[in-house]
């Protein structure tokens, strides 16, 4: 099963691929089966059933749509540090014996096609192409070996890194979480369509049509099933939360010289059986160019 979150008209809205067709209904449509993000709530059957309906919906035309991230507001986004050796190897960090985990912000996220934008105190903002999971079952203290029957699925995601201030101090949350740097989609893929825990899928970041990252999710030091495990120690997973599972080599700032994102670059990440992200980078607008509140 494959899910797009979008809006139309100023509506939110849901869609499903199918047949090489997306097809969806808005808010307050006949049928409407709820976000994806409730459906996970709901349960599988409840994710199932609303596939279904929306495989009988109106096509919608792409370009009278904006894609929204697969889950606007997660109520837990967590990524993982150097969870790929030789991405270790290219920073100035020692390979760690544990997950390197950090927040991601909700108010960070945009949805593929959207600006990517470069903050106005920073011209060092790097991409960082990863692949996202999706939990559909919430818990704490999961077994590894049954960690997998947490997941519902998968994105992309280009976690935007503004690196001056990521290392600014020992910890990364400031540089890792400006507005409209996290950008996700374009599409939920059901775990039922990819390998057990999304491994061996080629992953490929681009930065105008320049190959800059080369990895495959095998690579992983911490695989799927351990990230959740490890991470459920501490933490009650909940539907929808998602873990941003770290970066292959081949970041900018890790370039000699350093190659950073500027405004008019298009970045696209692509990961084998879950499509292509693509986002192109913008200056964040000066105040004088924002609309005026009343």
């Amino acid at each position: 099963m494959r899910f797009v979150n979008f809006a139309q008209g100023g509506q939110r809205g849901l869609a499903v691929e199918h047949e090489g067709l997306l097809r969806g209904l808005v808010e307050g449509a006949n049928g409407y089966p709820g976000s994806l993000h409730e459906l996970l709530k709901a349960g599988p059957e409840a994710l199932s059933d609303g596939f279904a309906v929306l495989c009988q919906a109106p096509v919608l035309n792409l370009r009278s749509i904006r894609f929204n991230p697969p889950i606007e507001r997660p109520s837990k986004i967590v990524c993982v540090g150097l969870n790929y050796a030789a991405h270790t190897e290219e920073s100035p960090y020692e390979q760690p014996t544990y997950p390197t985990f950090f927040p991601r912000f909700a108010s960070s996220l945009i949805g593929h096609a959207a600006e990517l934008i470069r903050p106005r105190v920073s011209e060092q903002l790097d991409y960082e192409g990863e692949l996202a999971v999706i939990i559909g079952k919430g818990g704490r203290h999961i077994a590894q070996d049954q960690a997998l029957e947490y997941v519902a699925g998968y994105s992309i995601f280009n976690e935007g890194s503004v690196r001056d201030f990521q290392f600014k101090s020992p910890q990364w949350t400031m540089g890792k979480n400006f507005d409209g740097t996290g950008a996700f989609g374009p599409m939920f893929v059901s775990a039922d369509e990819l390998p057990a825990g999304a491994a061996g899928l080629k992953l490929v970041t681009r930065l105008n049509d320049e190959v800059v990252q080369q990895g495959n999710t095998a690579d992983m030091i911490f695989n799927v099933a351990q990230l959740i495990s490890i991470l459920s120690v501490a933490v009650t997973l909940e539907p929808g939360d998602v873990i941003v599972s770290g970066t292959p080599a081949g970041i900018g700032w890790a370039k000699r010289p350093p190659v950073f994102m500027k405004p008019g670059d298009v970045c696209t990440v692509e990961i084998e059986g879950l499509g292509t992200l693509v986002n192109v980078i913008a200056d964040e607008p000066s105040p004088l160019d924002l609309p005026a509140r009343h």
